[in-house]
């Protein structure tokens, strides 16, 4: 409980120290400046909301089932997910979303690949485009599928059904102004997925006190791969990919462009951007802690996993032991609607990505949808294939996002020493991301390099990337001193 009680208090202090430090002496975020909310309102994307409903938007928008899911799956590691989530979430997590967020406000509200662009080039901005699209429309169909399943498991009509009704409620959700659907319904779901997790950890506290739930604390034997498959999964790089929503995850500088185009305030953005990701750590915390710990341990939850308990299954169980019949519905809600409220806006986005590449007035509803049919056509073509191999790289496509999207930040701060803030983190994201391809275990996947030669390549190649950009930056500082005395 003490290792429990002290990563969650590092993530609320987080909050108002580092993330106070990026918003101030990182940023610099101006109060004054007028968001695009209200210098290009137009009633669809653009539209002014509250702090508190961007916020909660934000978050289910990064969230759904990614803390949950993903750190069930992490905590089979052992504790060493705790760290990966307390200290990723503050120090990279919440910063990338920080920055994807406000430079999306300061770029008029546009999609990650233009501002990719307006950094590091051409080139990367069509890779970002492409990469995005694809990784987009995976994400979706995976939530199109996922929950079809769900439901006609526990209302059996058929799952075509359920997947034409899913997929109708995508279209509207990516057709209609954001203030008709996602504005109304998501702060209903974000706060019962909030209420959720709150539910959890109180029961957890509760059970730790009379007595009745041992808690695994941090200590010299925890620093060591827990997996019931070690030398197939190992500890690095496959944790620092398989939790990353609720450390870090590049799928959510998709999603902040959404909530840059509704920001009212720039002073704002620290709460909704990187608090939303704070939010989304200590779900994931709370996640990670009761399955390790319902099941006496990582051997035990790996024993359970074994056993056939997906991540689906370890929720139902813990909610109905834990909370019973009100665990019974959460459970239900969270399985089904959290998924689902995460496809509508990869959908929404990658609209909104394509309609800035190809420089489109989404206003009118004929604009809106030239570009969402053949995003739809595409995604009913691709719900018809097996995306159970396809899923296993959309972590490491999220760490990809990510480490590109670190590197843009560092760029924007290389003028000055500051970008070591963003361009360490970088680093460190390069060397889990190429370890990951030397070394992943998939079919087909990395180059299956023993693993002494994978850590070598990955971390040469880390370090020159850093060498080189700090080489750069130098430069850049030089010349701007020189312009200065000039």
């Amino acid at each position: 409980m003490i290792t429990f009680l002290c990563c969650i208090t590092f993530l609320i202090a987080g909050f108002f120290t580092y993330g106070r430090f990026v918003e101030r002496k990182l940023f610099h975020v101006n109060p004054e400046r007028q968001t695009p909310c209200y210098r290009m309102r137009d009633g669809v994307d653009y539209e002014p909301m509250k702090t508190w409903r961007v916020y909660i938007i934000q978050f289910l928008n990064i969230a759904g089932l990614g803390p949950i899911f993903g750190a069930i799956l992490g905590a089979a590691y052992g504790p060493m997910a705790y760290l990966w989530i307390t200290l990723g979430c503050v120090f990279m997590g919440a910063v990338h979303d920080f920055f994807s967020g406000m430079l999306s406000v300061r770029s008029n509200g546009r999609s990650m690949p233009v501002v990719v662009g307006q950094y590091l080039g051409s080139g990367a901005r069509k890779f970002m485009n492409v990469f995005l699209a694809f990784t987009l429309i995976g994400i979706g169909c995976s939530f199109v599928t996922g929950p079809a399943d769900l439901l006609n498991n526990m209302l059996p009509v058929s799952k075509l059904f359920w997947v034409i009704v899913i997929f109708a409620y995508y279209i509207l959700a990516t057709m209609l102004p954001i203030n008709k659907i996602i504005g109304r319904i998501y702060p209903v779901f974000g706060m019962l997925l909030l209420f959720m997790a709150l539910a959890v950890s109180g029961a957890m506290i509760y059970r730790f006190a009379n007595g009745s739930l041992p808690m695994l604390e941090l200590s010299a034997d925890s620093f060591r791969n827990f997996h019931a498959q070690p030398e197939k999964f190992r500890l690095f790089p496959m944790l620092f990919v398989v939790i990353s929503c609720g450390a870090i995850s590049g799928f959510h500088s998709t999603q902040t462009p959404m909530m840059a185009r509704c920001l009212e305030n720039e002073k704002d953005g620290r709460k909704v951007f990187y608090g939303a990701m704070i939010t989304e750590g200590i779900v994931a915390m709370i996640w990670a802690t009761a399955a390790i710990n319902y099941f006496g341990g990582p051997d035990g939850l790996n024993a359970a996993a074994t056993a056939g308990s997906t991540p689906a299954i370890i929720v139902n169980t813990i909610c109905n032991d834990w909370l019973g019949k009100v665990g019974a519905v959460l459970a239900v809600l969270g399985v089904v609607l959290c998924p689902i409220t995460s496809g509508d806006t990869a959908f929404r986005s990658l609209r909104l990505m394509l309609g800035d590449a190809l420089k489109l007035n989404q206003v009118p509803i004929r604009n809106r949808l030239v570009l969402a049919l053949p995003i739809f056509l595409v995604a009913a073509f691709c719900c018809m294939m097996d995306f159970t191999v396809l899923w296993n790289y959309v972590g490491i496509g999220n760490q990809i996002v990510a480490c590109v999207m670190l590197w843009t930040f560092a760029k924007y701060l290389s003028r000055t020493w500051k970008h070591l803030f963003l361009s360490i983190p970088a680093t460190f994201l390069t060397y889990v991301c190429v370890s990951y391809f030397m070394m992943a275990p998939h079919v087909n996947g990395g180059l299956a390099l023993n693993p002494a030669v994978g850590y070598i390549v990955a971390g040469a190649i880390a370090l020159a990337a850093f060498v080189t950009f700090n080489l750069y930056s130098v430069k850049r500082q030089a010349a701007k001193r020189i312009r200065r005395t000039a």
